[in-house]
């Protein structure tokens, strides 16, 4: 590699950053499946499991394909470190467990997709660290939330399903105000859109398997953080807890990563058409779309991403009984819950990726019965409008 490789502009990282080639030359990046490692001898075997001596030792602690996946996505974000993990929950709760103890207290955004509220909600407890709850948009909440034994400061922007906006350059400012760390799920906006670090995040966390693979393949995860975090407490939990990534996917994530530029900017460009379309329709009462004027947190938007995303929202009147006939009238629309897809796909969040929340939680974020989260893919966007219309026409 080039020494000048970090003034290499966005999409040329996303090409070419991190590539590190074998002796053979080859061009595209090479798929290293191997668990193991061989040494020139046992004094070098010695070397690297004391550290001094670069090189891989076991693939549950690092592999060339996916050393060159991190190192791509490090430079993508402008973050100092990254590191690859199976899937994007086993990142979010590496980011959480490897720094939290027994006595510690994060706070929380409400508005998360239902496995981070798990882990937030449930699965923290139970090793005596205490969770609160917050309004995400209200700032004053998360200043009234902090206690001496905050530590972490959790969100997720835009939000999943109902695409809320936290502002995250005040909500670092207050994590840091009290020692503690702000980690930002960033999957919905990918860090084409919006970039957290430069904006005070600490931490940050993708589930590869949307937008990075892009294309419904693979399973993946990724954190990124500065030098010290990933020394002090990730590294170590990653390595003894095991949640790697495969091989096969990272090389797998590092071909789709040459067309993230291309692929974010037309789904957002087919997310607004979509959106401006069926806020037309008879049968929608509401469209949330961040890219819209109408959104309620358009401004803050606006701010900190530079388009609005691949995701809308929307109500459809009649409430789970007309969203099912819509869904099931479908010609082009696939239903899944997956999302950042080449193919547009849409769910019911309320009877999907959020049906273990009670009746009270869904209702408290707007997750209602008629609710559809609509992941706009790269077909020709008339064509998904012209499906969602004769669909919505029979809801």
């Amino acid at each position: 590699m080039s020494k000048d490789t970090k003034n290499w502009r966005q999409q040329t990282q996303l090409v070419r950053g991190g590539t590190n080639r074998s002796p053979f030359g080859e061009t595209s990046e090479a798929l290293y499946l191997t668990s193991g490692y061989v040494y020139d001898s046992a004094e070098q075997a010695e070397a690297r499991f004391k550290g001094e001596n670069e090189g891989f030792i076991y693939s549950r602690f690092g592999n060339p394909t996916v050393a060159m996946f991190e190192e791509r996505m490090a430079l993508l974000e402008g973050m100092p470190c990254a590191r690859a993990t199976a899937t994007g929950m086993a990142g979010v709760t590496a980011a959480m467990l490897c720094h939290l103890s027994t006595g510690d207290h994060v706070v929380a955004s409400r508005a998360l997709f239902g496995s981070c509220r798990y882990v937030i909600e449930d699965l923290l407890p139970r090793f005596g660290i205490e969770s609160t709850l917050v309004d995400g948009r209200d700032l004053d909440a998360w200043a009234a939330a902090m206690r001496s034994n905050t530590k972490t400061l959790f969100l997720e922007t835009p939000s999943n399903p109902t695409l809320e906006i936290v502002d995250i350059k005040a909500v670092a400012d207050i994590a840091h105000a009290n020692g503690a760390r702000l980690v930002v799920d960033n999957v919905f906006a990918t860090p084409i859109l919006q970039q957290p670090y430069k904006l005070g995040a600490d931490v940050v966390v993708y589930s590869a398997t949307k937008h990075i693979d892009g294309q419904g393949r693979c399973l993946g995860g990724v954190v990124l953080c500065e030098e010290d975090f990933l020394k002090d407490h990730l590294q170590q939990f990653l390595r003894q807890t095991g949640p790697s990534l495969s091989p096969f996917n990272a090389w797998v994530m590092l071909k789709s990563l040459e067309t993230l530029d291309l692929r974010i900017h037309a789904h957002a460009k087919g997310a607004l058409d979509v959106a401006n379309a069926i806020a037309e329709h008879k049968n929608v009462s509401r469209v949330l779309y961040p890219g819209r004027s109408d959104h309620p947190q358009f401004e803050l938007a606006n701010r900190q991403m530079t388009e609005g995303g691949s995701v809308v929202a929307f109500d459809i009147k009649g409430g789970k009984e007309s969203a099912f006939r819509t869904a099931n009238a479908f010609n082009l629309i696939d239903i899944s819950n997956n999302l950042g897809d080449a193919k547009s796909l849409i769910t019911h969040p309320e009877t999907t990726t959020h049906q273990r929340l009670t009746a009270e939680a869904r209702a408290e974020l707007g997750i209602g019965s008629g609710l559809m989260r609509l992941s706009v893919g790269l077909e020709d966007p008339l064509d998904i409008i012209e499906d969602l219309n004769q669909a919505l026409d029979k809801a």
